[in-house]
């Protein structure tokens, strides 16, 4: 399997990690970024966010987290993060996918994006998105106003 040549993906990066007061609640939220600068919010678990606002402030937990604890696993049993690849939108569902290699195999796992996304950053491997799924889901920023955004991470 070739996961490096798919021309119905694209790389995306994070730009951070935040606190948006839209709903009911005040919700985490990362906020995914293509290269062209295109936004891609997705609202997500207080425990994820706080795993992937450490990853990008270079924060490190006192004891290891989830995320944490598998890239431990990973690393003694020689897998390998290849990539993460945001497939679908569903009824404002994501999903996406784990790929891992172990020797010359390459594994796919189904896993919720905000997880995907944690163990990515540990890794350094690339997160691809579906172009289509970016494309309906891309907003701009002003698209937010009106909501309280609060880099939870400073």
């Amino acid at each position: 399997m070739d996961i490096n040549v798919n021309n119905d993906f694209e790389e995306i990066r994070v730009k951070d990690v935040y606190i948006v007061d839209i709903f009911a609640d005040p919700t985490p939220m990362v906020l995914l970024e293509n290269m062209e600068g295109n936004l891609l919010p997705m609202f997500i678990g207080h425990l994820e966010a706080l795993s992937i606002g450490n990853v990008l402030k270079k924060i490190s937990p006192p004891r290891p987290m989830a995320h944490d604890l598998m890239m431990n696993i990973f690393d003694r049993l020689g897998i390998k993060i290849e990539c993460v690849m945001i497939d679908d939108k569903v009824d404002k569902i994501y999903y996406a996918r784990l790929l891992i290699r172990k020797d010359s195999n390459v594994m796919q796992f189904d896993a919720r994006p905000s997880d995907c996304i944690a163990l990515a950053l540990r890794a350094g491997a690339p997160i691809r998105i579906r172009k289509k799924v970016l494309e309906s889901s891309e907003v701009e920023m002003s698209k937010l106003d009106g909501a309280r955004v609060i880099n939870i991470f400073g």
